[in-house]
């Protein structure tokens, strides 16, 4: 698909071939939300993801304009246009803010990293990999008989109706690809969640911020300054972001995409810095201007589900 080449095999957590066809449906059972819930309950408060986009919809509502490019407040947002998103948020979605807040350190972000990026769990095609993320289905939603691979098909398809490139439909197709960690028995405050830089200070923008008092990095001086441990300007790529979905779906496919989708895929989730603006001074140029691509990119990926058959 367009600037994406077909390569034989990616040797990586699983190769893939964009040009290949589908494979024959893998014989997995489907798993329910009430499967991950008997992993560990402490560990995944949700009745399934889509309550935390489900908030994210409400906290960043689509007729509401990202911050303008580096600049933290929209002054033309009026005062009634806010709402205490906190004190709204169902008691799950709390729960599941409070123990991201808590566990995701600079320290923990490194490990998985460590976990993960070796990428040597599986080797599948991209057909593959989307047959077993669909094996993940939220039975908690009444309004939707859509599942993982339905929802991702939709995206792709209302990214090509608009008439963006072929890659941009790729990484519409993919991106939620990294949710593959559940299924890897990981918990889902390291899966899902608003992303954020680990090993400098918290934005105030950041939802639940209040929960950061429970980090062990607030004890941490060095992690509590402005920059941290880095540099002013180097760029976000030398920038440790909390641990999930987006950061190993990257590494998975970052030599197989133009850098605009690979920005699109690794930041969708940094909603300080793509909608409130933070985060600046850690950009370098590059950063700067394909951020306009992450920021083309997030309505498409917020686009409310239909029923299965209205694809």
């Amino acid at each position: 698909m367009g600037l994406v080449a077909c390569r034989p095999v990616l040797q990586a957590e699983w190769a893939f071939s964009p040009c290949e066809k589908p494979p024959a449906r893998l014989n997995t059972r489907k798993c329910s939300a009430n499967d991950f819930k008997l992993m560990n309950d402490a560990n995944n408060p949700l009745a399934g993801l889509e309550e935390w986009e489900d908030f994210l919809k409400d906290r960043y509502p689509e007729n509401q304009a990202p911050a303008e490019p580096f600049q933290t407040l929209n002054p033309a947002k009026q005062k009634e246009q806010f709402r205490n998103y906190e004190a709204d948020a169902r008691p799950s979605v709390r729960e599941f803010y409070r123990l991201n807040h808590r566990h995701q350190t600079y320290e923990f972000a490194q490990a998985k990293r460590k976990e993960f990026l070796s990428l040597n769990r599986r080797q599948m095609s991209v057909w593959e990999a989307l047959e077993y993320l669909n094996t993940l289905v939220d039975d908690s939603d009444p309004d939707t008989d859509l599942s993982q691979l339905d929802h991702l098909l939709q995206t792709a398809e209302q990214i090509r109706h608009d008439g963006h490139p072929r890659w941009f439909i790729l990484a519409g197709l993919i991106h939620d690809l990294g949710k593959i960690l559940c299924l890897y028995g990981e918990p889902q405050w390291a899966v899902v969640g608003d992303t954020f830089p680990v090993g400098c200070a918290w934005s105030d923008q950041i939802v639940f911020r209040p929960f950061f008092a429970d980090n062990a990095d607030s004890q941490e001086p060095r992690y509590q300054t402005r920059l941290g441990v880095y540099e002013e300007g180097r760029g976000l790529d030398s920038v440790a972001l909390s641990w999930g979905h987006d950061e190993y779906l990257y590494h998975v496919v970052k030599d197989y995409l133009p850098p605009e989708a690979l920005y699109m895929i690794r930041y969708h989730s940094f909603y300080p810095a793509h909608r409130d603006g933070e985060y600046t001074y850690l950009m370098n140029d590059q950063d700067r201007e394909m951020f306009k691509w992450v920021r083309a990119f997030n309505p498409t990926t917020s686009t409310p589900r239909a029923r299965a058959g209205q694809i």
